[in-house]
């Protein structure tokens, strides 16, 4: 009731705006809307579409990045890996070669050793034969004296008292075997 008597009385609704302000807001938001749909949005747009592949562009950066990181990582495994196999390698070697030096050293030690020994025992038989060769003359010398004595006749003359001497010694060469098997059996 009170609406119609306003209404009735002529006057205008305060709630309710005047046609003109109704069509000229109107047309004001279409003028507005149509510039933000045909300039604003479309730059809006273009900015959104800017950032969001540059976004992607960083993403897709940071992943082939880590890709060759990832890559890079496992030819760095892999070539330490090559290089510990490498290195167990060439310590094997250098064991072999060390086992096999050491092997030629030993052999090389045998070998001068037994030279030695036939050096010395050559040297002992060379020494051995000296020996003998002045034992016998000393011996020949003090049994020619000897015997002159014994005897009472001289025996200078070198032939007869070379076969003396060698008689004497091969006699006690003789009984020097005897004499050391009865003393080996008195053991």
């Amino acid at each position: 009731m009170t609406l119609d008597i306003i209404a009735a009385e002529g006057e205008s609704n305060p709630l309710l705006p005047a046609t003109y302000d109704i069509v000229w807001s109107a047309l004001c938001l279409i003028v507005v809307f149509v510039v933000v749909w045909k300039f604003v949005l479309p730059a809006f747009n273009k900015t959104l579409d800017e950032r969001s592949e540059r976004i992607q562009g960083g993403i897709e950066k940071a992943e082939r990045i880590q890709a060759e990181a990832d890559s890079a990582l496992a030819e760095y495994q892999k070539q330490l890996a090559d290089g510990r196999a490498e290195a167990a390698r060439l310590r094997a070697e250098a064991q072999e070669e060390g086992a096999q030096i050491i092997a030629e050293m030993k052999q090389q030690a045998t070998e001068e050793a037994e030279r030695i020994a036939a050096q010395a025992k050559v040297q002992i038989e060379a020494e051995r034969q000296a020996a003998m060769v002045s034992l016998r003359a000393e011996v020949g010398g003090l049994a020619t004296d000897l015997a002159s004595r014994i005897v009472g006749e001289s025996l200078s003359d070198d032939g007869r008292a070379a076969g003396v001497v060698d008689r004497f010694i091969a006699d006690l060469e003789a009984s020097a075997p005897a004499q050391t098997s009865v003393a080996s059996k008195e053991v």
